[in-house]
């Protein structure tokens, strides 16, 4: 058995007579994984903007991805004096490259994949948070309230997940209910005015006000806009704020809950009644 001594005074010999070569090696593999992972980014982002099609998008981005790490460690591998050896380890790395893409192209639907990525919001079952971090076991949640969930994946992918940050846009929805002595195009015309004013919303498709049901308590209305998803619990805060502050300068009154309650004194009553009595049976002797 060797000794352990003489094993690192092989290793000593060895970064003296290669150190140079060694730190150059370890540069060219992690510089080249850094750009490699920005470059990907950029062309994932690029290839969405002309292909609609995150299945597709994935195959090309990771085929490339490993094409490109192939090369990244072949010139890693010059570096340290594998020069002779070139001719056989390049032609392995292809092997191995094309295998990695058939089992990208062949595989790749077949292998279920989480419905997020980090930093969206999520509600996976009852739980809803933000996506920290995920490993190949769990999915780690940040709740709005502090709280830290451990959630399996099994369980995510065998449960419905509804992924907030999915789409770049959402519909903002608030409905509010005035009298039924309010001016009705007075209000449809205030909800539709703080909407358009809002820079946040957008254009297209365009604010909208609906009527939507004439309640027991009044005349129900829609206030129907689209924002950018990050921006949208905020904007919605904000106009429903706005829209109190634009019906009290107009005037209208929002309408609330409320019961009609006749009181009747007994006394009263039994008087009517007896009274009625009395009628009633005169006119029977009268007859």
């Amino acid at each position: 058995m060797e000794n352990p001594l003489a094993r690192f005074q092989k290793i000593g010999l060895l970064l003296k007579d290669h150190g140079p070569e060694l730190i150059y090696a370890l540069l060219i593999l992690i510089i080249g994984i850094y750009l490699l992972k920005w470059g990907l980014r950029k062309l994932r982002a690029g290839i969405q903007k002309l292909i609609n099609n995150t299945q597709t998008v994935s195959i090309i981005v990771n085929s490339v991805g490993v094409i490109s790490l192939a090369l990244i460690i072949v010139s890693a591998a010059e570096e340290i004096g594998l020069e002779q050896g070139r001719g056989p380890l390049i032609f392995g790395l292809m092997i191995i490259c094309l295998i990695s893409i058939g089992i990208i192209v062949i595989f790749r639907p077949l292998i279920p994949t989480l419905p997020f990525k980090v930093g969206n919001t999520v509600k996976a079952g009852n739980i809803l948070g933000k996506v920290e971090a995920t490993t190949v076991l769990n999915t780690r949640l940040r709740t709005f309230d502090g709280k830290t969930f451990f959630v399996p994946n099994r369980k995510i992918l065998d449960d419905i997940v509804i992924n907030y940050h999915f789409t770049k846009t959402r519909k903002i929805m608030i409905n509010v209910v005035i009298r039924y002595d309010q001016d009705l195009l007075e209000a449809k015309r205030a909800l539709e005015t703080v909407m358009i004013e809002d820079a946040r919303v957008n254009e297209k498709p365009s604010p909208v006000v609906y009527t939507l049901n004439l309640g027991a308590h009044g005349v129900e209305l829609g206030a129907r806009c689209w924002v950018d998803n990050k921006k949208f619990w905020l904007t919605k805060c904000d106009l429903t704020e706005k829209i109190k502050y634009e019906f009290d300068s107009r005037g209208l009154i929002f309408a609330y809950p409320q019961l009609d309650v006749n009181h009747r004194d007994p006394k009263k009553d039994s008087e009517i009644y007896s009274t009625d009595l009395e009628d009633e049976l005169m006119a029977n002797d009268q007859d």
